[in-house]
């Protein structure tokens, strides 16, 4: 380990911001990509600029309190942040790393973080779940009201701000994103498809939220020059990040498979690329079978090592059923109420269209269940909502979208994330909801009825790893 902490901060990455991730040696030559340990194998980073440039200003702190992007966005966590290495960073530093502080980082900013036993109660939700603390008002014009607000940490209130506990998304593979954070707040460009032209606008929208995240969770006194701002959001379109490695399968591009990051550059994506309700701007139709990584799996040769082919075949058992197996699709506010259907059978490429990638391809947020009040832990929040008309009420443990839009329609709608660094960066979902990708599989069994065997469960597991 101590060659490793070595070459991080040789290349400028420095070590107490990477405690517990394990470089791979043999990516020790040069920093064109970068390659880490995680639970199932390596996750690795390749990058469209030449180098991983670390006098990047993603890597150095302008705010106030200590904070860098890279502080909440670190590479070998597919970058994003997990509790375990969040854990030993809490322990390394007795919980004064940059990433606790109380502004965001702490369930309440006004928790008690005095001592080292405190800091701990103070700081329960990062290290457990992952999440960071985002604060924000109702909207004036909003068509609910918050009638009822159970906060365990005493800090939400109608007339101040709600806490909403939520994940950090990765800053890698945003060239294919349709919006900007979990409920598009930092969208204030609209993203459209090839027929225009997206980059500038998901560019405008990246400076935007680089900034306004220094300002708010490094707490800046003063905004990002635009030059900064270009050159954080180049830094992170440059990024491309996937599973390169399975402790079981091997190599992910091994046998002419597509696994790994080296071919998502050039991937082909456009907003609205095989969208499911027929917006994709070529006018091609939806295909579900949108991921085909491990066709080449699918009818391997018995020459190969047992125990590796396999687990090869299980991983392109579990991308058939991503692609094929049939889910009555019900409840979902964005989809079966906006086209007025009971219900939908679809795949899990219903949502997750875009071409082996995973994420929706236009901005589509929906809401599959995960703030129901049934599905509240005492960990979380829970608020009541009251249409401001008819009079119905809604509890969620966050609002989602309508925190921005005001809707009623918008109450508890989130985007969906890519699909890619999955096994590197758990829990999963915007709450941390899913500790693990078994758990993620059950929930969605369990929310549709799908009837996943134990066989199938365990082969898109496999799948899923994998990406």
């Amino acid at each position: 380990m101590n060659g490793t902490k070595l070459f991080l901060c040789a290349i400028g990455l420095p070590t107490a911001l990477l405690s517990g991730l394990t470089m791979i040696p043999s990516q020790a030559a040069d920093n064109d990509d970068l390659e880490f340990r995680d639970p199932s194998g390596r996750i690795r980073t390749v990058t469209t600029n030449g180098r991983i440039d670390t006098s990047n200003p993603f890597f150095t702190s302008l705010g106030t309190n200590g904070r860098s992007c890279v502080t909440c966005h670190q590479p070998g966590d597919a970058w994003s942040i997990t509790p375990e290495h969040l854990q030993e960073r809490f322990e390394a530093s007795r919980g004064l790393d940059p990433v606790f502080r109380t502004n965001d980082g702490s369930n309440s900013p006004e928790a008690d973080v005095s001592t080292l036993s405190a800091r701990r109660r103070a700081y329960s939700m990062l290290l457990t779940r992952g999440l960071i603390r985002v604060g924000l008002p109702v909207p004036a014009n909003a068509e609910f009201a918050v009638i009822g607000v159970d906060d365990p940490y005493h800090h939400a209130s109608a007339a101040r701000e709600l806490s909403l506990f939520r994940r950090p998304l990765p800053s890698t593979n945003l060239s294919f994103i349709s919006g900007v954070m979990w409920d598009g707040r930092e969208t204030v460009t609209p993203i459209t498809g090839p027929l225009t032209n997206s980059v500038p606008a998901l560019i405008a929208d990246l400076m935007h939220q680089a900034n306004d995240a220094t300002t708010g969770h490094a707490q800046a006194a003063h905004p990002l020059t635009t030059q900064q701002q270009r050159q954080i959001a180049d830094f992170e379109l440059g990024l491309f990040t996937a599973q390169s490695h399975d402790d079981d399968a091997g190599r992910l591009d091994g046998e002419e498979a597509l696994g790994g990051p080296s071919f998502l550059p050039s991937s082909t994506f456009y907003i609205g690329i095989n969208d499911t309700l027929g917006a994709d701007p070529t006018g091609m139709a939806f295909n579900p079978v949108a991921m085909t990584l491990y066709d080449p799996w699918t009818n391997l040769s018995s020459d190969h090592d047992a125990h590796r082919r396999k687990a090869r075949e299980r991983v392109a058992r579990g991308q058939a059923l991503f692609n094929t197996k049939p889910i009555n699709i019900t409840g979902v506010k964005g989809l079966n109420d906006a086209l007025n259907v009971h219900t939908i059978v679809g795949t899990c490429t219903t949502c997750h269209n875009s071409p082996n990638v995973g994420n929706h391809s236009v901005g589509l947020p929906l809401d599959i269940g995960l703030t129901d009040a049934s599905r509240r832990t005492a960990d979380m929040p829970l608020y009541t909502l009251q249409n401001r008309t008819t009079l119905a009420t809604i509890q969620t443990t966050d609002p989602g979208r309508a925190m921005l839009t005001g809707k009623w329609k918008d109450v508890a709608r989130f985007k969906g994330p890519i699909l890619r660094g999955l096994a590197a960066r758990a829990p999963y979902f915007h709450n941390g909801f899913a500790a693990t990708l078994d758990d993620a599989v059950e929930f969605y069994d369990t929310r549709f009825g799908i009837g996943f065997t134990d066989d199938e469960k365990e082969d898109l597991v496999a799948f899923l790893r994998t990406l």
